[in-house]
């Protein structure tokens, strides 16, 4: 044919003007008053040889493209495929039992997304094909919604083939924008704020406030590509998380009533979510697809940070954090007791990078001294984050007791505490504070380990369901200024590897031994949660300058240490003077009693005269003083702690959450080893879906998990949570959870 068509252009003038007419159901292209090709409008495969024959023409793919509506890729795709392949190429060969590219559930979503007012280039978006896919799939747009659409014309290649083309981009018009975010109930947000951008379509005008986010969704169906965090809500209804949020915002200020108290529950409940979605900052959710994140806390779309960051600081400035996670823990500890009653302290170094004089710390990921501020967390023996308390850098020593109030007051005054913690803690001073507090303790022993004075025990343990051999040495120790405290030292290979010192002398010490070993959950806490959650940023800069009152080492009492030093050097030079003149031969007696002698001991006296008195003026130095008072000009920045305790709360919110949601799927998957990031990527970050809206209930429907053990844990640990649907913050709605029936099914 192409021969053909060929013989005919020949000696036509440039250019050639080529056209395409479609009447009664047929398409004739045409060059000039040359008819090249006459076919059927639904004839695919006789469209792709007149795409083929008119390239190797010589007509260009942009004019070829411009004439049959295809995109440029497309074209350039085919025509490369046919150059390669022949016309093989150009016929349709599927595959035999190849399910459709998209399936009839995601048809029925495609027409619910169109009569919302979503463009087809969206749809297509959603789907992953072709947005001229969707168009002869539904229809022209003005078809009626129960008219039924035309055939669908499948695509050239299989889905998966390497010859696929890609589907091309589509720029949505204004005119299709859709609502914005305040428009009503039941809307679907018609653009989404890719990466980088600041405030895309919905997001709240300047100074429009927090009213400008959008009211609660009622109805609708919307997709979100991170539904799998609606997973998160299970442990949030558990520990009745809307309640505790509630308590922030109430709604008789008169400041927006029960709207405003709803708008700021779901503002929280969202940023905790975002923080879930692997977001360290507020300044990182900019980075989250705002119409995707927004349903996943009963918003259309998720405020622009010009709404989330002063709404906030404003609930921040307004509570008391320690009340509120103190709340959270109670709850936490109430529905899933601690009944080992273990607990794990330990500091976490946090840097400052500003400028401010912020008080320095020892860094131990650097190995140095460094600006910054110092957490000391507590998590529960499972490994939870129970509670945590901020302050300027310290010792264990300084910030357990703190810590250890905290605990009380989350457990209950009544609760049965074991406080587990490493060396950094391990002195007299801690253990009397536990013991005042009636709580038992337990640490490694600080080096030089002790001799044992008792013999070894051989006994065989279980622990996981494996056998091993352990052997010990169990004796009661004396403790400088503490008293009595029980000693275990650990043997292997016929040597001691650590000795554990506690003041519980009735657990089994194998038990003991691994309590200790199971602190390790605590430094797995700290390492997971900086870097999922961003627990190590500051969250706010802004601090205020003050007079440095900080006890410090004094310089002028260093300066008298250095005079006293001086002076007994002298004193000792003078008597080893003495010492070498007597013992000298060479000096006879008489010059030795006449004059050496007496002038050793006139040296000696002064040198015990300077002696005495660098002694008595060092005395007066007080070794310690206010900075302050060493240095008029002496300041320090405090900074706003508030505003970071909220965001540590909703941080730690969402590693409970997926701390609970990973083991409660481990018990089906049995993958000890990944369960934790199965569930964080593949799950509450990787699973698209739709959130179905109604006045009385919530569906989420899931795209089934690529790996098919994945799935079948899934798929149980949804019937699980479904017996006691959950509710979202601040909602009374049941969520019920499903899987798309289909394994092709990918919003």
């Amino acid at each position: 044919m192409s021969a053909a068509v060929a013989a005919i252009l020949e000696g036509m003038p440039e250019p050639r003007d080529l056209r395409m007419h479609e009447h009664d159901g047929r398409c004739v292209i045409t060059a000039g008053a040359v008819v090249l090709f006459d076919y059927a409008a639904g004839d695919i495969v006789m469209r792709n040889i007149a795409l083929a024959a008119l390239r190797q023409l010589g007509f260009g793919g942009r004019v070829v493209a411009a004439v049959l509506g295809l995109t440029e890729n497309y074209v350039a795709t085919l025509h490369n495929a046919a150059k390669r392949d022949g016309s093989a190429a150009l016929v349709r060969h599927d595959r035999p039992g190849a399910p459709a590219k998209v399936t009839g559930e995601q048809w029925e979503l495609a027409r619910v997304w169109r009569a919302q007012g979503v463009s087809d280039a969206e749809i297509g978006r959603r789907l992953t094909v072709a947005h001229t896919t969707i168009s002869r799939g539904l229809g022209p747009r003005d078809q009626a919604a129960d008219e039924p659409a035309p055939p669908r014309q499948e695509p050239l290649f299989p889905a998966g083939s390497s010859l696929e083309p890609a589907a091309e981009p589509e720029p949505e018009p204004a005119a299709e924008a859709g609502p914005a975010a305040g428009a009503g109930p039941g809307t679907e947000p018609a653009t989404e704020r890719g990466p980088g951008a600041g405030a895309g379509a919905g997001a709240s005008p300047p100074g429009g406030g927090w009213a400008a986010a959008g009211p609660r969704i009622t109805d609708g169906v919307l997709f979100s590509r991170y539904a799998g965090a609606m997973l998160l809500h299970a442990f949030g209804s558990r520990v009745d998380a809307g309640a505790v949020l509630g308590q922030l915002t109430p709604g008789d200020d008169g400041a927006g009533g029960d709207g405003q108290r709803f708008a700021d529950v779901a503002l929280l409940s969202a940023a905790s979510i975002c923080f879930a979605l692997g977001a360290a900052t507020i300044e990182q959710f900019k980075h989250l697809t705002a119409g995707c994140a927004g349903p996943l806390a009963g918003l259309a779309v998720l405020p622009d940070l010009r709404t989330i960051r002063p709404r906030l600081a404003a609930i921040a400035d307004a509570a008391d954090p320690l009340r509120l996670q103190r709340m959270f823990a109670q709850a936490m500890l109430a529905a899933d007791p601690v009944v080992s009653g273990v607990y794990y302290v330990d500091d976490h170094f946090v840097p400052y990078a500003g400028a401010r004089p912020v008080g320095k710390g020892w860094n131990n990921k650097r190995g140095r001294a460094e600006k910054g501020r110092a957490d000391t967390h507590v998590t529960a023996h499972d490994g939870r984050a129970v509670c945590f308390v901020t302050g300027e850098p310290s010792g264990l020593t300084v910030t357990l007791p703190k810590a250890l109030a905290e605990l009380k007051k989350a457990a209950g005054p009544a609760a049965a505490i074991m406080v587990g913690f490493d060396r950094g803690g391990a002195y007299a001073q801690v253990f009397r504070h536990c013991r005042d507090q009636g709580v038992h303790w337990v640490t490694y022993r600080r080096a030089p380990l002790a001799v044992p004075a008792m013999l070894p025990v051989i006994t065989t343990v279980t622990a996981g369901g494996r056998r091993r051999q352990l052997t010990w040495a169990e004796e009661t120790v004396q403790l400088k200024d503490y008293g009595d405290a029980r000693q275990i030292t650990l043997f292997e290979r016929r040597r001691v590897v650590l000795q554990i010192l506690t003041s519980d002398f009735g657990s089994c010490p194998a038990e003991i031994l691994a309590w200790l070993k199971s602190r390790w959950r605590e430094e797995n806490f700290l390492k997971y949660a900086s870097e999922n959650y961003g627990i190590d940023k500051i969250c706010d800069y802004i601090a205020s300058i003050e007079a440095n009152t900080k006890i410090t080492d004094n310089p002028a009492r260093k300066q008298a240490n250095a005079a006293l030093r001086d002076a007994d050097k002298a004193l000792a030079a003078a008597e080893r003077d003495l010492a070498g003149l007597l013992a000298d031969p060479a000096i006879s007696p008489a010059v030795k009693n006449s004059k050496l002698i007496p002038a050793a001991q006139r040296k000696i006296t002064s040198a015990r005269k300077k002696q005495a008195a660098a002694t008595a003026a060092r005395d007066k130095v007080p070794a310690k003083l206010p900075a302050n008072l060493i240095d008029p000009e002496a300041q320090t920045a405090v900074l706003r702690t508030r505003r970071r305790g909220l965001q540590m709360v909703l941080r730690l919110l969402a590693h409970n959450a997926e701390h609970w949601l990973s083991g409660h799927l481990n018990a089906y998957l049995r993958d000890d080893d990944e369960y934790r990031a199965i569930t964080r990527e593949s799950i509450i970050r990787g699973l698209a879906g739709t959130i179905a809206y109604t006045p009385g209930a919530i569906t989420v429907t899931l795209q089934q998990p690529d790996a098919p053990r994945v799935t079948r844990a899934l798929a149980l640990l949804i019937d699980e949570i479904n017996h006691t649907p959950p509710v979202m913050p601040g909602d009374t709605r049941p969520i019920t959870y499903r899987l798309a029936a289909h394994p092709a099914f990918n919003p």
